[in-house]
């Protein structure tokens, strides 16, 4: 079974433009994200997949792998898809490239959702963990999702899911982290594919896949995310890595 990661990277972020190229201790976001699924040892091999000139050459001048989009895109699944189309690759894991401090533990978990799943009935795999606090769970930009007794999701909403009209009956709340795990024909798939209401709704791309009757493979793990989406966030990294040295 062949493994590789892609980084998705656009240059004009919408919340916080540039961000993948803001210096962080040293080195470029990108960089510091590129390394770090590298230093995983987790992959057969990674590449940086975008349309910016900026950060193509960021990672090919540091002797990484980098891919050039052709075509606009709507999504990151997109995105990808265009860059592994004719690639000879079982699995695709979509790490964000604003995540520079990956962490291999959950990765070897969606891993392994596919090395178990020899009947092949899992489509994609991806990452969980619960929330509890009211404010971090009512806020929009924390995508929450629920799954069904088997744990393959059922939906993803910016909003409350579930509504707690009862709040005594033991509902977990769980935050979405945004990394996949997909088997290559399911990513094209994807890529084939229409937009439909609820992902355009929502403006979640893994709703594409539940609306076209994909299986989603959801694994609780408790290593939140540290991602990059505010100046404040950027500045809060630099701490980590200033700790780290």
């Amino acid at each position: 079974m062949k493994i590789i990661a892609v980084i998705p990277a656009r240059y004009a972020s919408t919340r916080f433009p540039a961000k993948l190229m803001q210096d962080l201790g040293g080195k470029t976001v990108i960089l510091r994200t590129y390394e770090a699924a590298l230093q995983t040892q987790l992959f057969d091999d990674v590449f940086v997949v975008t349309d910016s000139e900026l950060i193509y050459n960021e990672i090919v001048s540091n002797k990484g792998k980098a891919i050039r989009s052709t075509k606009e895109h709507e999504s990151g699944s997109d995105r990808i898809a265009e860059a592994v189309e004719n690639m000879d690759v079982d699995i695709v894991i979509n790490v964000q490239g604003d995540e520079p401090f990956i962490d291999a533990e959950p990765l070897k978990k969606v891993i392994e959702v596919f090395k178990n799943d020899t009947e092949k009935t899992v489509d994609l795999a991806s990452l969980m963990f619960e929330i509890k606090e009211k404010e971090i769970i009512e806020n929009p930009n924390n995508v929450k999702v629920i799954t069904d007794q088997n744990g393959f999701a059922l939906y993803f909403s910016r909003s409350v899911i579930p509504f707690p009209r009862e709040e005594n009956v033991g509902v977990r709340y769980m935050k979405h982290i945004g990394i996949y795990a997909f088997r290559k024909e399911a990513l094209l798939d994807f890529y084939r594919l229409p937009m439909l209401s609820l992902e355009a709704s929502e403006k979640l791309e893994q709703l594409r896949y539940l609306e076209y009757g994909k299986r989603i493979k959801m694994v609780e793990t408790s290593h939140a995310s540290i991602g990059i989406d505010t100046p404040e966030d950027l500045e809060k990294a630099r701490s980590i890595i200033a700790k780290m040295k």
